[in-house]
């Protein structure tokens, strides 16, 4: 049996009991990284083998998993914070289970887009979730340029170094939207800093970023004014020549 364990995003009181059960009964522990998973499973007593499954060894990695659950061994995937395979390591070995037929199943928890979408005071009814955006502007702003009409609130991940330039380049793209910025979600220090996407690159220029952050902004309004490079196309349409060079290198 393959279990897709999630994992505290911050506060560790948030683990439920039920993945607490599947941790001290599973035979391995596949982490993302086995010193993180280390420091979990001491806090609650729990010892257990593990295996590294990590982003950079994940193809190399699987057969060994594999091999583990063809021997009806259970076996419970957790990656540093939330579930797995969302912006995480998980997917090919999800995949790769399903072909084989070997039963699994969720332990759901705590994630991190879902928190802070609740938080964030904008709207919940709809949203799309959109991960890591890429590290270039190029083919960030055209990941961007995707969801200029879209309706849906967008949630996004982004890490302290790329931060305002990701938010740069929203504007840019999307016009100055109500956003809302996540930081330590359910620590001790949770911040949640909301305003016009103008408001917030203006605050974290002055108080450099630190930590993973999730960035959620407003959908598509027509009531609101898009950029130049987008509105005066006609029909309001978007022409990706309108942005960025794919040969700009990250610093």
């Amino acid at each position: 049996m393959l279990y897709l364990v999630a994992t505290p995003i911050g506060n560790l009181k948030d683990i439920t009991l039920r993945a607490l059960e599947t941790l001290q009964t599973a035979d391995l522990v596949v982490s993302e990284d086995t010193r993180k998973t280390g420091l979990l499973l001491h806090h609650f007593e729990i010892k257990k083998p593990q295996l590294s499954f990590r982003e950079d060894n994940e193809k190399k990695a699987l057969p060994k998993v594999m091999e583990h659950l063809r021997a009806g061994e259970n076996i419970a995937l957790v990656t540093d914070a939330g579930s797995p395979s969302v912006s995480d390591p998980g997917f090919l070995l999800v995949r790769a289970a399903i072909e084989e037929g070997i039963p699994m199943t969720a332990i759901p928890g705590p994630t991190a887009l879902v928190a802070a979408l609740t938080l964030s005071g904008l709207p919940v009814h709809a949203f799309t979730f959109r991960g890591f955006p890429p590290r270039k502007p190029g083919p960030r702003q055209r990941f961007l340029a995707v969801d200029t009409f879209s309706p849906h609130t967008l949630i996004f991940y982004e890490s302290p170094y790329r931060l305002v330039a990701f938010l740069q380049d929203a504007l840019a793209v999307l016009g100055d939207r109500q956003t809302a910025v996540a930081n330590d979600l359910t620590k001790l220090f949770e911040m949640m800093d909301r305003g016009r996407l103008s408001e917030l690159i203006e605050h974290y220029q002055a108080a450099p970023p630190r930590g993973e952050y999730t960035v959620v902004i407003s959908g598509y309004d027509e009531k609101n004014p898009l950029p130049p490079a987008v509105s005066e196309l006609p029909g309001g349409g978007f022409s990706a020549e309108a942005f960025a060079d794919d040969s700009e290198t990250e610093d």
